[in-house]
């Protein structure tokens, strides 16, 4: 009771909300696109169970947050610089969204045919992309709980901002998911953000911290960009139909 009539508590729930909503951006646009080439159902499911999974993750991390700090304790050294189990899964993370992002890219810039694209959609493993969800949540929820740590006071205020930022990730993901498949143009950018986030991910565990706000004010702006050619490609084909219509 004494926490809900604290004001700072307040504010360090809402300031860490925001935080993780945030971060969370990664998470949402990593199972939009890798549960894309699934049934639609399964593609529901995977999405759900990927953000559960995330939930799950944070909240055991935050329960266990001495262990979650003990991970940037230094194992070793190389050229004078201190490795921790963080850095090491940084690393790990980074190079596994690179390596994600830019074998997408490929099977974009490639292309394949309809019945090609029905066959790999169906022959895509379940299991298998719930497995590199499983991986890049736990990759990014060390991320978050690690950044976040020292923001609140409380275990109980963080796994309570934990839940709102998850709970509106939910919300947010089948819109997500959705305007990337209507608009095959922005799963290009969305595949950019997340090549952007896997260097951001190997610099850090590098001790080159790269503010994410300068990865999501490129991708702002990039977004904002494409929002708008698509509106002006909408109002190009409407007046082609009007103009067919009319004759």
């Amino acid at each position: 009771m004494n926490l809900l009539l604290d004001p700072n508590v307040w504010v360090s729930f809402f300031a860490l909300s925001a935080l993780e909503i945030v971060l969370g951006i990664d998470n949402v646009i990593f199972l939009s696109i890798v549960t894309d080439k699934l049934p639609p159902d399964q593609a529901r499911r995977a999405r759900q169970l990927g953000l559960a999974l995330a939930l799950v993750f944070r909240i055991l991390m935050l329960l266990t947050i001495f262990w979650v700090i003990g991970l940037t304790q230094p194992l070793f050294s190389i050229l004078g610089m201190d490795i921790s189990l963080r850095d090491l899964i940084l690393l790990a993370g980074g190079m596994f969204l690179i390596v994600k992002a830019t074998q997408e890219v490929h099977a974009e810039i490639e292309g394949e045919d309809g019945e090609d694209e029905k066959s790999s959609a169906t022959s895509v493993a379940f299991r298998a992309v719930i497995a590199q969800i499983v991986v890049i949540d736990a990759i990014f929820s060390i991320d978050s709980i690690v950044t976040a740590v020292g923001m609140a006071d409380h275990v109980e205020v963080m796994i309570a901002a934990v839940i709102l930022a998850i709970g509106i990730m939910y919300v947010a993901a089948e819109p997500v998911a959705g305007f990337i498949e209507r608009h095959p143009t922005t799963k290009m950018l969305a595949l950019t953000f997340l090549m952007l986030v896997g260097v951001a991910l190997v610099a850090d565990g590098l001790h080159f911290h790269i503010p994410r706000a300068y990865i999501y004010f490129a991708m702002a702006f990039a977004a904002a960009t494409e929002f708008f050619n698509i509106m002006a490609i909408r109002r190009k084909r409407l007046r082609r139909e009007t103009l067919i219509n009319k004759k």
